[in-house]
């Protein structure tokens, strides 16, 4: 099943080189879900999940992907240089 994200948390949202600490969304009852970053990729790498943004009325796939440091992260995959389809979600609530 895929799930929309609509919503991130980063420790310094302001700053574009810090890692999303956490996605959330909305489910079909209309509560809301919040998962960190770490379960969100392990969910995505066991087939588990599946997540997407909605970009302009189009769905865009999130996926892990591996800094040059060899840490993972979650982008979508139209992301460039010039736009960050999660970065630009709003903060998700707590």
């Amino acid at each position: 099943m895929a799930h929309q994200v609509r919503c991130i948390n980063k420790v310094d949202r302001d700053n574009p080189w810090e890692r999303i600490t956490h996605i959330g969304g909305v489910n079909d009852d209309n509560s809301r879900w919040r998962i960190t970053q770490a379960r969100a990729i392990e969910g995505i790498e066991s087939g588990k999940w599946k997540f997407y943004v909605s970009v302009g009325g189009e769905s865009v796939w999130i996926v892990v992907a591996t800094s040059r440091f060899g840490n993972k992260y979650i982008k979508t995959e139209s992301d460039g240089e010039d736009q960050n389809n999660l970065l630009s979600l709003p903060e998700c609530p707590k």
